[in-house]
Order: structure tokens, then sequence, then C-alpha cells
């Protein structure tokens, strides 16, 4: 089964859960180097419901958010390699710097960020809450990310 989809056809998707009942929760990212702490927070995220939606941003997105230098690793690639992960059940891309309008055509009933978000500061969380769903944050475990293990292949390899 093919998990990588365009927003259009997530959205007929998500119609289907809504008929079938199905807890549908979304959350979103970069992914750009995938690590222990994006696979926990996947597994805690997938177990906020039944259908877990991943999107992440678009390459041109990610540059606009991080800068020139990322992502390390393309959209596309980015795509199958999450949509590959055991918790993950579509995946979709974004163009926008904010998953805003995604949320807005899907309007998940779980809504899902790290917990280095507030509540009330989380992209789309108004519209979920609005559509009676719910907000929920997931503590961090190992506090890796992207941005580290760059700096320590930079900081390892810079004399070779």
């Amino acid at each position: 089964m093919e998990r990588i989809k365009s927003i259009d056809e997530l959205l007929t998707i998500r119609s289907e859960l809504k008929k079938q009942n199905k807890i549908v929760v979304f959350t979103n990212g970069c992914f750009d180097i995938l690590h222990a702490g994006h696979i926990d927070y996947l597994n805690k995220a997938k177990a906020l419901g039944d259908v877990l939606f991943v999107a992440i941003n678009s390459d041109l997105s990610m540059k606009k958010i991080k800068g020139e230098k990322r992502p390390i690793v393309p959209q596309n690639e980015r795509a199958f390699i999450i949509s590959n992960l055991k918790a993950v059940d579509y995946v979709t891309i974004f163009e926008e710097e904010t998953p805003y309008e995604v949320i807005k055509k899907l309007v998940p009933d779980v809504l899902v960020k790290g917990a280095d978000w507030s509540k009330d500061k989380i992209v789309g969380s108004d519209i979920v809450i609005a559509a009676g769903g719910r907000v929920e944050t997931i503590e961090f475990v190992n506090f890796q990310s992207t941005t580290n293990i760059i700096n320590t292949i930079l900081e390892r390899f810079k004399d070779k």
C-alpha cells in the first residue's frame, strides 16, 4: 500500500475514517535526519489514536525555516523513510512554512507536537479544538536533534 499521499487523497481517506469512527492523529515536522527521538515521538503520537497522519515540510519550506543549507535529505526520501515506519499510516508533504492549511482541510481528531510547544501556540490548535478534537504534547526522552547530529559530524570530521 502506498502511504505517501497528496493532501486531496488524505482528505478522501480522512472522510472514510470519520465514517468508521476512527481517531485520526496528526503531526508534522521536518524529519530531516531521522533519529531515535523521532521514532519515540511518532510511536507515542500513534498511541493517541487509530491512524497517524504525518505532514512533512517540503524542501522549499525547510529552507525558509532552517536556512539555505537544509534539508540534508530531500523531501521524497524523507517521505519514503517516514512512510515506512510502523507507527505511521500516511504521509503528505506540504509547501507552506506551517501546516495550518493542511490541518484546516483534514481537521484531525488529535493534533500532536513536542512538549517544547505550549498548546496554545501549536499551529492549527484553534481548528482542532473548535471541531471538538484535542491537542496533545509529547515529552522528548532523549534530547537528540538533527542539528545536534549535524554539529557532531562537522566537529568529528572537520580535519578530514
